[in-house]
């Protein structure tokens, strides 16, 4: 079984590539972030006929999960429970399905703006919620995917310095990650797919690798067992690459599970 997680940034303008990442590396379950768009939205059709079921949360422009599934698609659920809100609304940052006998969440963690913003309280309870709620999944086969917005090791960012007062890197959210994996989540990527998963548009960064780790893979115990590779598609968040449409910010992360 192949998983994938990726922030799309905009799935209706990237619909193209969506369908091509799946094709060619015949992955079996992709969870997207940044969807930006409501379910009604969504251009739908091609990946319905490549065999493939989607389930999606999306209020508006901004934020937006999906799960895209040809090994099934059951027991959908939008947001966790007890998932805060922000400004009295629970946002689309959280959907779970079970997909060929895994339970996957793809996830948007809240990005935090700055660390005296009020997005960056919340990006804390957030992660605290899902927290509390997520120790109740790690009996099962399950899998917490998506783009965390954290650099849980200095290693993750290509300059420390530059971020030393802003998010991502506070120790705040770098203990609430690592919270997760003193419950007994296993973060599965690192091992296989050490490298950056996102670049800025801004300058280059592509091109010169100043990027950032915060796309992650968090398994349950027996399922971190079942992963036997991981890697990231670099061509994918190439611009270089002749394709009609730009690439995401964030290029995908794909896991290799036995069955």
């Amino acid at each position: 079984m192949r998983i994938a997680t990726w922030n799309v940034n905009s799935l209706r303008t990237r619909i193209d590539r969506v369908e091509a990442l799946l094709a060619r590396h015949e992955i079996d379950v992709l969870a997207l972030q940044e969807t930006k768009a409501r379910p009604d939205q969504l251009p739908l059709m091609g990946l319905e006929s490549m065999g493939y079921e989607v389930a999606s949360a999306g209020l508006d422009q901004w934020n937006g999960v999906a799960l895209i599934s040809r090994v099934g698609l059951d027991d959908v659920q939008q947001a966790f429970v007890g998932a805060p809100p922000f400004k009295e609304i629970v946002e689309a940052r959280a959907i779970g399905a079970r997909c060929g006998g895994v339970r996957i969440w793809s996830l948007y963690v809240p990005n935090g703006r700055k660390p005296d913003d009020p997005h960056y309280t919340y990006k804390l309870d957030w992660l605290a919620r899902l927290r509390e709620t997520a120790t109740e999944w790690l009996d099962e086969a399950t899998a917490l995917v998506g783009d965390w917005n954290i650099c849980p090791t200095d290693e993750d960012v290509f300059d420390v310095a530059q971020f030393r007062n802003s998010t991502h890197v506070t120790p705040a959210e770098r203990e609430a990650f690592a919270a997760f994996l003193t419950d007994g989540w296993a973060e599965v990527t690192r091992k296989y797919a050490p490298g950056y998963t996102y670049w800025d548009y801004y300058r280059n960064r592509f091109q010169r690798n100043r990027g950032l780790k915060i796309d992650f893979a968090l398994c349950s115990p027996s399922l971190a067992e079942r992963v036997t590779h991981a890697f990231i598609d670099l061509e994918e968040r190439d611009p270089d690459t002749g394709q009609p449409t730009s690439p995401s910010d964030h290029a995908p992360v794909i896991i290799d599970l036995t069955d």
